[in-house]
């Protein structure tokens, strides 16, 4: 056998291995997916629910957001993190000065803009601070939601479910995530977006309650449920045991929420699905701000492989979840390899062409005619039927015709996060880690940041003072804190001047 046949024999069965896992993994989860049942929910009066939204350059939507947890959620306490915002957040969160629920954590350059994770801590910090020492931190339950986000009413009462946080194990949920423009009209924004811009949102809508919703799925069976950056909630002393080990529960990674679901899973803490609820967050409509999100995706997935030695090794992680998590951090390198695969047998496809007798025709008869239908079944296929699943399970009102034409959209859509994992690899080889914000098309300008904080925010306490002794209940006056007992080698981070660790009202 000569070196080129030798050559094209080891391209064709290497496109074919990645072709044939591919179609393998897509035909589980779908399996899964199909077979999931919903539970029944149960009473959220049992927990202490809290809700941290890091805001950043937020001020265009910041302001209904809190407004709408206010009147959704009665018993929940919001915690906003304003990260050195320069749009004027911090006016628009003034608004909520005589708001016993609403907390604002007000954080300063240098130190903010260091990625969404080092804002979570903040607010972390702060409600482990305000809680009473007495307060059951197992029946505390912290929720993240994005600054633009809608979260579903009865969203608490689907969590207290005995499959979710009503089971004693379960230590961190994730609720299905929906875009905010496909979300029941009282919710969708009012903006008028392009032909183009609607595709995109439906794209994504599809995306996350279809194929990604299906990951989940098979990650339930494996015990592997992944937390997402919306939606996300845990349980208060699961953190602080993170925390206990590791400083802090949220770490560098660009994905910090899969990062964090890495940590519950190492703890031996159990993480769950909830398709039950959701959350809608706003959809991007322009290409080139979702190529720049899901580039950070990629990089924070590609960041997280050095976690897969410990989680080889972890005894508290079952084989199952080992398969899953290896597979998903293996994901954007095996992406890196098909890549140049699938353009070698285009090449070579192409040469074939252009050097058989007859051109297109001769080689079209001499069984390039066989190519089409591979392309059909292992390429667009595993892509389309992601259209009939989205039509069955969530939007019943479009059409066969309408939903087949979005899922091959969904093939050709899935080309913009090869170039984000080929955008994140070149980021990772300049050592760029850098984390920037999603712009919105609706955003004002940036604005002289404040002089002085407004609203109910933070205020900085004297560095190296004695923390005074604690004080119960949970007045709307200032209020001195003392670390937790168990965060007694964390001290030194109850009073840095840029989180401005104690809490009282400062009127407009």
């Amino acid at each position: 056998m000569s070196t080129e046949t030798q050559s094209l024999a080891l391209l064709n069965t290497a496109a074919f291995l990645l072709c044939v896992s591919f179609c393998a993994y897509v035909l589980s989860i779908l399996v899964f997916h199909l077979k999931t049942r919903r539970s029944r929910g149960g009473s959220p009066s049992g927990f202490d629910w809290h809700i941290i939204v890091p805001c950043r350059n937020e001020a265009s939507v910041i302001g209904d957001t809190v407004r709408r947890l206010l009147s959704d959620f009665p018993s929940v306490t919001v915690w906003c993190v304003d990260d050195a915002s320069d749009d004027g957040t911090l006016a628009e969160l003034a608004a909520f000065a005589d708001q016993p629920r609403v907390h604002v954590i007000q954080r300063h350059l240098p130190d903010a803009r260091q990625g969404k994770g080092a804002a979570l801590n903040a607010a972390w910090r702060r409600i482990e601070q305000w809680l009473p020492a007495h307060v059951d931190r197992t029946r505390v339950i912290v929720g993240v939601l994005d600054a633009d986000s809608r979260l579903d009413p009865q969203g608490p009462v689907a969590l207290s479910g005995r499959q979710y946080f009503g089971s004693a194990d379960v230590g961190a949920v994730q609720v299905e995530v929906r875009m905010l423009q496909c979300a029941p009209r009282r919710y969708a924004p009012t903006t008028e977006v392009s032909g183009w811009g609607r595709l995109l949102i439906r794209l994504q809508d599809m995306e996350f309650r279809a194929p990604i919703a299906a990951m989940q799925s098979l990650r339930r069976r494996t015990g592997s449920v992944a937390m997402g950056g919306n939606g996300q909630f845990t349980r208060l002393s699961l953190l602080n045991e993170i925390a206990d080990q590791h400083g802090t529960p949220w770490h560098g990674a660009l994905l910090e929420d899969f990062e964090l679901g890495l940590h519950i899973l190492l703890a031996g803490g159990r993480t769950e699905y909830c398709a039950e609820s959701w959350v809608a967050q706003e959809a991007l409509t322009r290409i080139g701000p979702l190529v720049r999100q899901r580039t950070r995706w990629a990089q924070g997935s590609m960041q997280c492989g050095r976690y897969l030695g410990r989680v080889l090794r972890s005894p508290r992680i079952r084989n199952s979840a080992t398969l899953e998590i290896a597979h998903f951090l293996a994901a954007p390198w095996t992406q890196l390899l098909g890549t140049p695969v699938y353009l070698a047998c285009l090449i070579v496809m192409t040469w074939y062409i252009d050097n058989t007798t007859g051109g297109l025709s001769g080689w079209w008869s001499s069984g390039g005619w066989g190519v089409p239908p591979l392309v059909l079944v292992f390429g667009i296929g595993p892509f389309a039927l992601w259209g009939i699943v989205y039509r069955a399970r969530c939007e019943p009102q479009l059409s066969v015709s309408r939903a087949l034409l979005l899922g091959v959209c969904h093939w050709l859509y899935s080309y913009a996060q090869s170039l984000a994992v080929w955008l994140a690899f070149a980021r990772m080889v300049t050592a760029r880690t850098d984390w920037q914000k999603t712009a919105r098309a609706a955003d004002p300008p940036p604005q002289p940041a404040p002089t002085r904080a407004v609203g109910r925010v933070a205020v900085p306490a004297q560095p190296r003072r004695a923390p005074p002794p604690r004080r119960s209940g949970r007045s709307d006056g200032p209020r001195s804190i003392r670390p937790p007992r168990h965060l007694a080698h964390l001290a030194h981070l109850a009073t840095p001047t840029t989180d401005r660790p104690t809490i009282a009202h400062v009127r407009k």
